[in-house]
């Protein structure tokens, strides 16, 4: 077993990405903590939803501010395709724990977003890192026409990260 990371201090704020449309700041990565876990803050705008998916770290995270639909399926329940009627809301205070390999993904519900989360280990901030750009100022970037990245960069970075995706983005909501 390696040697713990020694304590340290973080001084203030990260540079942040834009990543797929939302905002992105990492102030504590893997090789700040010996690779324990990571603590990442994402700004996300009314109706963004991942694929659902699953990756190799617990991912748990705190919705600092807005509201928000999270999907936390059963494995069972993604194979038999009702995985949506797996619904909760969560709104500001709300916590979600995702452990390693459990399909999850969310929906936006309020005009933003803000959530803290954990990676545990760490390595979801190495996709965050991955796919996404230096923001030239620090709020959310204007929408796109069309996809921001070419869907085989994406697929690629999912690949060699573990990232599995189990279905699409859960539908707008009504």
């Amino acid at each position: 077993m390696s040697e713990p990371p020694a304590g340290r201090v973080v001084p203030g704020p990260t540079d942040p990405l834009w990543f797929l449309g939302t905002l992105v700041r990492i102030p504590l990565d893997g090789a700040r903590t010996g690779g324990r876990f990571a603590l990442f803050e994402i700004v996300l705008p009314r109706g963004a939803a991942p694929p659902l998916h699953s990756h190799p770290q617990d991912e748990t995270f705190h919705v600092v501010d807005g509201a928000l639909t999270v999907w936390v399926a059963e494995p069972d329940r993604v194979a038999a395709g009702d995985w949506l009627a797996s619904a909760e809301p969560c709104g500001t205070g709300g916590l979600v724990f995702a452990p390693a390999g459990t399909p999850h993904t969310f929906r936006v519900e309020s005009d933003t977003a803000r959530v803290v989360g954990v990676s545990t280990p760490a390595g979801i901030e190495e996709y965050f890192r991955a796919l996404g750009e230096p923001a030239r100022w620090p709020w959310l970037q204007p929408p796109v026409e069309g996809p921001r990245l070419p869907a085989e960069r994406i697929q690629a970075v999912e690949r060699e990260l573990g990232i599995v995706r189990h279905g699409p983005p859960p539908p707008a909501a009504r």
